[in-house]
C-alpha cells in the first residue's frame, strides 16, 4: 500500500531525529586527551622494582593501609576550590571549579561500577558517568583509565567483591577497600591483589601516588610508573600540565576523599603538584591521582555537575561529558537493616559483605553474621537470643484489659467536664453580680506587637 505525504512526512522527521542522535553519540570526538604514556600502559618493570628503588624508610612496604571510618552519616560534596599556591612559589588569586566529597564508612557506600553496570568492562562499552552512576549514586565520579583505542578498562578493576580484571602485576598507583573495611593505597604485587585472606572487595587502578603519609609522593612515583627514559618527557608533562583532574584519597578519620576539578588541558585546572598540596592543605593523608583531562566529570544525582571540554559534535558550543571508563559511586548505606549502623554487624537475619545475604536458618540468632551457617556461637547470637528472651518475658506480663481502658477513659472524661462545668457557673456568677465590663487597648500597640511578631519570625 502506498504511504501517504504524511506517513512520508513523519518517516522522515524521525529518521533525522534518529541520525541526529546517532551523530551526537558518535561525533564525541575527545578533544582533550591527557596521556601519561605513549604506547600501553603502566611501567614494564616488576614489583620488585618499585620495592627496590622506594626510600629505605619504607623498608618492603610499597603501599599504606588505613582503617576506614564506619561513622552513620551522610556524604557531603563542597564545591567552589579555591587556589593560591602557583608553580615556582609564585601567588596569585586564581579560582577553579571543582568538588570535594567527603564519604564515612567507604565499606558501605562507595563502590567502584563497571562502565554502564556489571559486566561493562567485558563488554568494552565506555559509557558517561551520568549514565553508569543514575542507578542510587547520590555523588559519582569518573575513576580508571581506558584504552582509546578498544575502549577497555585498564589496570586492577574489583567492583562489589567481584574481581572484574586482573592488571597482571602491572605497576601503577591503586586505590582499594578490603572486606573489613581497610583502605589501600600504593604499588600492589600480584599476590597482594589476589590475597583471599581480606580480599579487596572495591580496587581500582590510577597514575601518580600523590601523598604518602600526608606527603607528597610525585618524584617517587615518577620513578616507580615510568622506566623508559623516552617515556619521562610525556610522564612529567602529563604531571605538571594544568588541566581537569580526578583523584581520591582519605583523611585521618578513614572517611575517602574524592576529588574533581575541572579544567583543559594547558589552558585551566590544576597541575598534579597543585591538587597533592591542595590535598595535603585540606588535610588527606594518602591520595592517588584517577583519568584527568577531558575524562573528569562529576555527577550529582544522576545530574552533570561539572563543566567538560569535549563538544557534542564538530563546531557544536554544546559540551556533552565523556564516555569514560569505572566509576567511582557514592551510594546510601547498603547495611540493611538499620542495627547494622556503626558497628558493623549484621543482625540475625542477614549475613555476609554490607550484610547483603539473608540467612536460611530456622533459627536466624543462630546465623554466623560472616559465613551464614547454623550454628554460630557468636556474640551476636548470644545477643540476639538475649533480646529474644526480653521479649518473650515481656510479652507475658500482665496487661490491662480493653475494658479496664474504657473506665479509666471515661472517668478522665468525667472529671474533665466537671472542671468546666465549674469554670462556667463562676463566669455566670460574677456576670449576674458586675455586669459587662472591658478595656481600651490602642490599636497602634496592637499594631506594633503584630509588627515585632512577624519579625521575629522572619528572623
Amino acid at each position: 500500500m502506498a504511504t501517504s505525504w504524511r506517513q512520508r512526512w513523519l518517516l522522515m522527521v524521525l529518521t533525522g531525529l534518529r541520525g541526529w542522535q546517532l551523530g551526537v553519540t558518535e561525533a564525541r570526538v575527545s578533544t582533550d586527551v591527557l596521556l601519561p604514556y605513549a604506547e600501553g600502559h603502566g611501567p614494564s618493570h616488576s614489583h620488585r622494582h618499585v620495592r627496590d628503588c622506594q626510600a629505605v624508610t619504607f623498608g618492603t612496604r610499597t603501599f599504606e593501609s588505613w582503617p576506614s571510618s564506619s561513622h552513620d552519616t551522610l556524604p557531603v560534596a563542597r564545591s567552589s576550590v579555591f587556589i593560591s599556591d602557583m608553580p615556582g612559589g609564585a601567588k596569585s588569586s586564581r579560582w577553579v571549579y571543582g568538588h570535594m566529597t567527603v564519604v564515612p564508612d567507604p565499606l558501605r557506600q562507595l563502590s567502584v561500577l563497571e562502565p554502564g553496570g556489571p559486566g561493562g568492562c567485558e563488554k568494552n562499552p565506555r559509557v558517561s558517568v551520568e549514565e553508569t552512576g543514575a542507578a542510587g549514586c547520590l555523588y559519582a565520579q569518573n575513576a580508571g583509565f581506558f584504552n582509546i583505542t578498544s575502549d577497555g578498562c585498564l589496570g586492577n578493576v574489583v567492583s562489589d567483591g567481584r574481581m572484574v580484571r586482573d592488571s597482571g602485576g602491572v605497576q601503577n598507583a591503586q586505590f582499594g577497600i578490603r572486606r573489613d573495611g581497610t583502605l589501600v593505597f600504593g604499588y600492589l604485587s600480584q599476590e597482594d591483589v589476589l590475597d583471599q585472606s581480606n580480599p579487596f572487595v572495591q580496587l581500582v587502578s590510577g597514575v601518580v601516588w600523590l601523598l604518602r603519609n600526608g606527603e607528597v609522593y610525585i618524584n617517587q612515583s615518577l620513578k616507580a610508573e615510568c622506566d623508559k627514559i623516552v617515556d619521562m618527557e610525556l610522564f612529567r608533562d602529563f604531571v605538571e600540565v594544568r588541566s581537569a583532574r580526578t583523584a581520591v584519597g582519605h583523611d585521618v578519620n578513614g572517611n575517602v576523599v574524592m576529588f574533581h576539578v575541572d579544567g583543559q588541558t594547558h589552558k585551566r585546572g590544576m597541575s598534579l603538584w597543585e591538587v597533592a598540596d591542595f590535598l595535603k592543605n585540606n588535610g588527606v593523608i594518602n591520595a592517588i591521582n584517577l583519568d584527568g583531562g577531558g575524562s573528569s566529570s562529576f555527577v550529582i544525582n544522576g545530574t552533570l555537575a561539572s563543566y567538560p571540554t569535549d563538544t557534542c559534535k564538530p563546531g557544536s558550543r554544546w559540551r556533552c561529558a565523556r564516555h569514560v571508563s569505572t566509576v567511582l559511586c557514592v551510594h546510601r548505606r547498603r547495611c540493611q537493616p538499620a542495627d547494622c549502623s556503626g558497628h558493623g554487624v549484621c543482625t540475625a537475619s542477614f549475613y555476609g559483605l554490607s550484610c547483603a545475604e539473608e540467612c536460611a536458618c530456622e533459627d536466624p540468632c543462630a546465623c554466623d553474621p560472616q559465613t551464614g551457617s547454623c550454628n554460630s556461637t557468636s556474640n551476636r547470637a548470644v545477643q540476639c537470643l538475649g533480646r529474644r528472651r526480653q521479649k518473650e518475658a515481656y510479652r507475658h506480663k500482665p496487661y490491662l484489659t480493653e475494658q479496664t481502658w474504657l473506665i479509666i477513659t471515661l472517668m478522665l472524661a468525667s472529671l474533665l467536664l466537671i472542671r468546666l462545668l465549674a469554670h462556667f457557673l463562676r463566669a455566670t456568677r460574677r456576670w449576674l453580680l458586675f455586669g459587662f465590663s472591658y478595656t481600651q487597648v490602642p490599636l497602634s500597640d496592637v499594631k506594633g506587637e503584630a509588627l515585632t511578631y512577624s519579625f521575629l519570625q522572619l528572623h
